[in-house]
């Protein structure tokens, strides 16, 4: 399932300026697509826009248009939009119910909600938590459970639905290292799976080695758009707030003093690899 925005400018109530600003993107069904920029870019007004959160929850202004599967959002509810589009936030407390005793529990909510029959409920959650690692936990309450494993309920809770199109939010944002190369080994599973996913994250080198499609935001437009090598090997890239991984600087300095003329690596362990062969030289 695609999805098509045209000429999005959207303004928050009460404030003076558009969040979005002109935005035009397609993403195509099947693909990654993750979204780079600094604090206030506009990517979660981007996500929010394309899970129908804006403007049916937040209201404002909008102008233009955002197609999911060829159904325009403006003309859908949210609930309605919901078995399309799977949201995941931040924090993962913003998704937590707080009205379920156990980890099963919360992931069943979603399920009832829509009337899904019992024994296709009891298979579908099952089967998402085992994907996430939280199968064993499932009586536990899910205030007991630690940050990552609250985000993997979180992800759970969204998978059960099965929508086409998964959006996470800065998911990995207040993770450490281990839960954020966990949360990214589900993002490559459900990627590897068919799913369509838009990911708003901060950490370079996860979307270097994952995405097949970046967009760069700044001020809420559309900086640049294109394949990982094609975005984060702008010249103006730290102008826009993103840092590169540290192996992309130093293989940009090689670049610079004629020491490499091959393509950019996107992973740490390509960059590795064309280290040793210009020590070799």
């Amino acid at each position: 399932m695609d999805i098509v925005i045209d000429s999005l400018t959207y303004t928050y109530p009460g404030q003076a300026a558009p969040a979005l600003k002109d935005v035009s993107l397609e993403i195509g069904a099947g693909e990654l697509c993750c979204l780079i920029g600094a604090n206030g870019a506009g990517k979660s007004t981007l996500c929010c826009a394309i899970a129908g959160f804006v403007p049916h929850f937040y209201k404002g202004e909008m102008y233009g248009s955002v197609v999911v599967g060829g159904v325009d959002t403006v003309q859908r509810s949210i609930g309605d939009l919901a078995r399309r589009v799977g949201i995941v936030f931040q924090n993962p407390f913003d998704q937590i119910t707080g009205a379920t005793l156990t980890v099963f529990a919360e992931v069943a909510f979603g399920l009832e909600n829509l009337g899904t029959p019992r024994d296709e409920t009891r298979r579908r959650i099952e089967d998402v938590l085992r994907k996430v690692g939280l199968w064993e936990l499932r009586d536990r309450s899910p205030l007991e459970l630690s940050g990552g494993q609250q985000q993997r309920l979180a992800i759970a809770s969204v998978l059960a639905m099965d929508p086409p199109i998964i959006v996470l939010d800065e998911a990995t944002s207040q993770l450490d290292p281990a839960g954020t190369r966990d949360i990214w080994r589900i993002i490559a599973r459900l990627h590897a799976a068919g799913k369509t996913l838009l990911v708003a994250e901060h950490k370079m080198e996860y979307v270097a080695r994952h995405a097949s499609k970046v967009v760069l935001l700044q001020g809420g437009k559309v900086i640049a758009c294109g394949s990982p090598r094609e975005v984060l090997g702008r010249d103006d890239l730290a102008r826009c707030g993103v840092r590169r991984p540290p192996f992309m600087e130093i293989m940009r300095g090689l670049t610079q003093r004629g020491l490499w003329q091959g393509p950019m690596p996107l992973t740490l362990e390509d960059a590795a690899a064309v280290l040793k062969e210009v020590a070799r030289r």
